[in-house]
C-alpha cells in the first residue's frame, strides 16, 4: 500500500508538469515539434499537484504513525526493504518537489543562444509582435526564443506565455517575418497572428 502511494506520488508529480518537461526533452531529441504535445494538461496542473500533495502526506501518515503492538514472541527487529523505508520515501518526495517546481527553473536548461549583433542601419530594423497559441510556462517562451534566435538578424526576441505572444526585433536584410514565423511554428506552438509594431518597443 505504501509502496503504490509512493508510485503515485511520482506519476502525478510527473504528469502535473510534464506539459513544461516535454519542450526540454524535445530539444534534447532534436524534435521540437512535438513540444506543445502535453499542453492540454496545463489547466488540470494545480488539481494534480494537489492530489501529488494529498498522496505524500498520507503516505508520510501511514509511515510515521506508531505501529499496533502485537504481543508475540516473534522477531520484530528485521529491518524493512528499502522500498518501504524512510530513506525511499523521503526520495520519493524529494523527486515529487523537483517534478512539481520544474517549470520554474526549466528554462535555465536551455542553451545560451547570444549571438554579436551587428547593426548597420537602423531603417533596416523591423518589430513584429506574433501571437502564439499553446505556450503554458517559462519552458515553453524558453523554447520559442531558443529556436528564434537560431535565424541571422534576430536582435531580441521577447516570449511571454502569459500574454500569448513573441515580440520579436530582426534586421529585414537577413531574415523577415516568414521565416520567423516558421520558426516559431516548428517549436509545435502555432502562431495565430502577427502584427507590425514600433522597432522601439523592445
Amino acid at each position: 500500500m505504501k509502496n503504490k502511494l509512493a508510485v503515485t506520488s511520482i506519476l502525478t508529480a510527473i504528469t502535473a508538469s510534464l506539459c513544461c518537461i516535454t519542450p526540454v526533452l524535445a530539444l534534447i531529441a532534436g524534435t521540437s515539434g512535438v513540444a506543445s504535445t502535453f499542453s492540454w494538461i496545463e489547466p488540470f496542473r494545480p488539481y494534480l499537484i494537489g492530489l501529488t500533495i494529498l498522496v505524500l502526506l498520507f503516505a508520510w501518515y501511514q509511515k510515521l504513525r506508531p505501529e499496533k503492538e502485537i504481543d508475540c514472541e516473534c522477531e520484530t527487529d528485521e529491518k524493512p526493504k528499502f522500498m518501504y523505508s524512510k530513506t525511499f520515501l523521503g526520495i520519493v518526495t524529494a523527486f515529487a518537489i523537483v517534478m512539481l517546481a520544474f517549470p520554474y527553473y526549466s528554462s535555465m536548461l536551455y542553451p545560451k543562444t547570444e549571438k554579436q549583433i551587428i547593426i548597420v542601419n537602423n531603417s533596416n530594423i523591423k518589430t513584429t509582435e506574433y501571437k502564439i497559441s499553446g505556450m503554458t510556462c517559462a519552458s515553453c517562451e524558453a523554447h520559442v526564443n531558443h529556436e528564434v534566435n537560431k535565424l541571422n538578424g534576430i536582435v531580441n526576441s521577447k516570449t511571454s506565455y502569459e500574454n500569448a505572444n513573441a515580440i520579436i526585433k530582426y534586421d529585414k536584410t537577413k531574415t523577415n517575418e516568414t521565416e520567423i514565423e516558421k520558426a516559431i511554428n516548428a517549436t509545435g506552438y502555432k502562431v495565430t497572428d502577427k502584427n507590425k509594431i514600433d522597432a522601439n518597443h523592445i
